[in-house]
């Protein structure tokens, strides 16, 4: 059997790798392959591709953005993701967070991490770009927040977000969510059922 490699390049800001994350587990479950997360910074991927969010792409459009939401509530209702509550402080600087995120792969913590602030993020409603926020989200989660909050402006970690950043632009990347297995891209929540089939074509080539 062939064995995709399968990324997940996400950004805590974005609600739809929210929905995303909340999905993944039962496409492993189902193919038998693990989805590998990578931190990437959105503003970045922004900055180096021209892009901008949604929100302000489609300022002044009548019935685009009214249409976004109504994806939402169809993907929120089809996986019963029935904690889903949009962020009332959005957009967020997550610059601190994903910079966490590094980090906390470093420190051996990192699924429990990206559990914690997805959660604070699109469930909590908290204000995620606060550090004492930040520090009180980590801390009820069981996580060190103190070690991890003091690791977000090494060097190393910040070097290791920009790469991550630069890489995912180099390989097409133009904003989060986007999913690689092996070399196709996809992007967006609703290529999940795309990445699944290709995970599956390739298993059975």
């Amino acid at each position: 059997m062939n064995t995709p490699v399968v990324q997940f390049h996400f950004d805590f800001g974005s609600p739809n790798s929210y929905l995303s994350h909340k999905v993944i587990p039962s496409i492993e479950q189902r193919t038998g392959v693990k989805f590998e997360y990578v931190p990437v910074l959105l503003g970045g991927l922004f900055r180096l591709t021209g892009n901008r969010s949604p929100g302000e792409a489609f300022a002044g459009i009548k019935n685009k953005p009214e249409y976004g939401q109504l994806e939402i509530t169809r993907f929120v209702t089809k996986h019963g993701l029935t904690a889903y509550r949009f962020n009332p402080h959005f957009p967020v600087n997550t610059l601190q967070i994903m910079r966490g995120a590094v980090a906390a792969r470093f420190e051996g913590c990192f699924e429990r991490y990206v559990d914690a602030v997805f959660s604070a993020m699109w469930e909590q409603e908290k204000k995620m770009d606060d550090p004492a926020t930040i520090a009180t989200v980590l801390r009820e989660a069981g996580l060190d927040a103190e070690r991890l909050l003091g690791r977000i402006s090494d060097p190393e970690i910040k070097e290791m977000l920009l790469k991550n950043t630069q890489a995912s632009f180099e390989r097409g990347a133009f904003g989060s969510p986007t999913f690689f297995v092996n070399d196709e891209i996809y992007f967006g929540k609703d290529r999940l059922r795309d990445v699944e089939e290709e995970i599956e074509r390739i298993k059975s080539a």
